[in-house]
C-alpha cells in the first residue's frame, strides 16, 4: 500500500478523461517525476501522428513523459496514480510500486472498459468515481473512497465522463493532502462494462423510445437510410404515442416502439454533424421514409 500523504506521485493515463488529474495534482504540488502515456498516433485518416491528451498536458506542466510503463517503478514515487492509461498492469510492476486507480463507476458496479457508457445503456440514475488499490484483476482491488455523481435524463456519455473527471480529480487530490486511509473490500454483486461495439450503437427502432434515447446519448447511436449508416448524434424524447411503424420518420421525428424521438443533430454518410431541421428541408424525403 502507498504511504498515508505521498508525495512524490508518478501518473500514467491517455485520453482527455486523464488529463484534469494530472492539472489538479500538479496545481495540488505534488511532485510528478514521469508520466506514462500512449504512443503519438494518427487520430484522422490523412492527419499525422498527435500527442495523446495527456502527454500534450505533461509537456504544458513541463512534465517528462514516457511510453514505458515500467518507467512508473524507476522513478522513486511514493506511489503511481493510474487514471484511464488504456493498458494492462503487469503484476511484476505492481509488485514493487503501490498504484492507485481512479476509476469511473461505484465498484464493484461495471468494472471495465466502458462504465459510464454501460451505466447509461443500463439506465442507472447514478453513478461515480472510486479510488482503488490497483491490483492485476480486472478493477477488484480494495476501494479507499467512492463518490456519487447523479445521472440527469438528458446527459450523455460525454458530458458525464468529464464531469466524473472534474469532481474525481478533486477528491484525488484532497484524499492525498489529506490522508488515503485504509481501503475496504468491495462488497456487491459486481457487474462488467465491456467495450461497447457497432452493434451495441446500432438502433433498433423496435425498442423503446428511452432504450433508444439512452443509446443516442452514449454517443455514434447509428441506423440506416436507404442503404447507407446514418448517424444520429442528438435527440430528445417527444411525448405522446408514435401513430406509425417502428422507423418512420414523422415530421421531424421517428417511431420508436412506443412513442417518438425528435430528430435534433444528425450525421447522413459522407457528411459531417448538421442541424435536423436543416437536412430534413434539403433532403426533401417522401411521405413514411423509414430508417433501419
Amino acid at each position: 500500500m502507498p504511504p498515508d500523504r505521498p508525495r512524490r506521485i508518478a501518473f500514467a493515463g491517455t485520453p482527455h478523461d486523464a488529463v484534469p488529474a494530472l492539472r489538479t495534482l500538479a496545481e495540488a504540488g505534488f511532485e510528478i517525476p514521469v508520466v506514462v502515456t500512449g504512443a503519438a498516433r494518427r487520430r484522422t485518416r490523412r492527419g499525422s501522428d498527435t500527442l495523446s491528451p495527456v502527454a500534450a498536458a505533461a509537456e504544458e506542466l513541463g512534465l517528462p513523459v514516457s511510453h514505458d510503463p515500467a518507467d512508473l517503478a524507476g522513478c522513486g514515487a511514493d506511489c503511481a496514480v493510474v487514471v484511464a492509461y488504456g493498458q494492462l498492469i503487469g503484476e511484476d510492476l505492481l509488485a514493487t510500486t503501490p498504484m492507485l486507480n481512479l476509476h469511473f463507476s461505484l465498484l464493484p458496479r461495471w468494472r471495465g472498459a466502458a462504465p459510464v457508457e454501460r451505466a447509461l445503456l443500463a439506465g442507472d440514475d447514478r453513478t461515480g468515481v472510486s479510488l482503488m488499490a490497483l491490483e492485476a484483476t480486472l478493477d477488484t482491488g480494495p476501494v479507499y473512497w467512492r463518490h456519487e455523481v447523479p445521472i440527469g435524463p438528458a446527459d450523455t456519455a460525454a458530458e458525464l465522463r468529464n464531469r466524473l473527471a472534474r469532481e474525481g480529480a478533486q477528491h484525488l487530490a484532497g484524499s492525498l493532502t489529506g490522508g488515503l486511509g485504509t481501503p475496504q473490500s468491495q462488497s456487491g454483486e459486481p457487474t462488467y462494462a465491456r467495450k461497447l461495439t457497432p452493434a451495441d450503437r446500432q438502433i433498433d427502432w423496435s425498442q423503446p423510445a428511452a432504450h433508444i434515447h439512452r443509446q443516442i446519448r452514449v454517443g455514434g447511436a447509428w441506423t440506416t437510410l436507404d442503404g447507407e449508416r446514418f448517424i444520429i448524434r442528438g435527440a430528445t424524447l417527444q411525448s405522446g404515442e408514435a401513430a406509425a411503424s417502428p422507423g418512420t420518420l414523422v415530421d421531424d421525428a421517428v417511431a420508436t416502439g412506443d412513442g417518438l424521438i425528435l430528430l435534433r443533430t444528425v450525421q447522413p454518410a459522407g457528411r459531417a454533424a448538421l442541424d435536423a431541421h436543416d437536412w430534413l428541408r434539403g433532403a426533401r424525403l417522401p411521405p413514411a421514409t423509414r430508417f433501419g
